[in-house]
This record gives C-alpha cells, structure tokens and sequence, in this order.
C-alpha cells in the first residue's frame, strides 16, 4: 500500500515538473527607463513577466532606484500580419516594489523604499527563430517613503523595448 502511494506520489511530481517545463518561456532585457533584465513565462495563451532592474528617474534628476516588477499579461488579440512569425496585443495588471537614493532638492540625499501597482500594455513580435521584441508601456501608482517624508508617484510612461530569447 505505502509503496503504491509513493509510485503515484512520485508520478504526479513527474507530470507536474514535465508540464512546467513544456510551457514556452523567454529571457532577455528590456530597456525604456532604465535597464531590467526580463525573463516571461507562458502560462496558456497569456503569459508572466517578471522584470528586475536599475534606473535613473528622468523626472527628478540624481534619483537612483533598483526595482522589480511582476506583470501577468493577457494576450488580447494575435493579428496574422506576417506569413512567419507571430504577433501579439497585450495588456496586464501586477505590482512592483524597488529600492532608491534620491535627493531631496537641498542637495541631501536619502533612501527611500517604493510599492506600487503597475500595468502593463505592449505589441510583441516572435520571429520564426527564437528572438522576440516587445514595446511597451508599463505605468506605475504606487507610494514611497524615505528620509522621514513618504508620499505617493505616478510615473512608469517612458516606453521600453524588449529583446528577449524564446526557449
């Protein structure tokens, strides 16, 4: 009895780690606002993106953050624009959270800590070979607290550019 239960046990984890490995995944760099190493993960026909990175603050000068963000993406539509390769819509919601050195405009610098709630909405194109490129846009409302002040942000709208590897 116990040795039927662990060949099933041990048949499930089989199935399950074959599975996960069959699902088409993808890692690159994304570059807008600052570099992000991006690695996105098929689950169905949408997919999960997960981005972790370093930046500078185009809109307050001698900000410096590090970030990561995670994106769940739903392919809205995949339009037959080429006879190879294959294009794609998509939108998501997710969270992000980063890390920073800020100046506080009196020439002071400080750390401050970030959480906010992000989306994400982009055009994708899979080449015949195993490269695909993205633009997106990925917006983010959050709040951040910091050298004895916190408030809240709205930014993320620079556009980015994607290069990754399919496997």
């Amino acid at each position: 009895m116990i040795m039927k239960k662990i060949i099933v046990i041990a048949a499930l984890m089989l199935g399950f780690a074959f599975a996960a490995v069959a699902q088409p995944r993808a890692i690159g760099g994304r570059l807008g606002n600052g570099a992000e190493v991006s690695y996105q993960h098929t689950l169905g026909q949408n997919f999960l993106e997960i981005d972790g990175g370093a930046g500078l603050d185009i809109y307050n000068a001698g900000h410096f953050n590090l970030g990561a963000t995670g994106i769940y993406n739903i392919m809205i539509a995949q339009p037959q624009w080429t006879d190879q390769g294959e294009w794609g819509f998509y939108a998501g919601p997710g969270a992000g959270l980063g890390l920073g050195i800020g100046n506080d405009g009196n020439g002071n610098k400080h750390n401050y800590f970030t959480l906010s709630a992000a989306g994400m909405v982009g055009l994708e194109y899979t080449f015949w070979f195993p490269l695909q490129l993205s633009f997106d846009i990925r917006p983010q409302l959050g709040v951040w607290t910091g050298g004895g002040q916190s408030g809240f942000y709205f930014g993320g709208w620079c556009p980015a550019l994607g290069v990754r590897y399919r496997f």
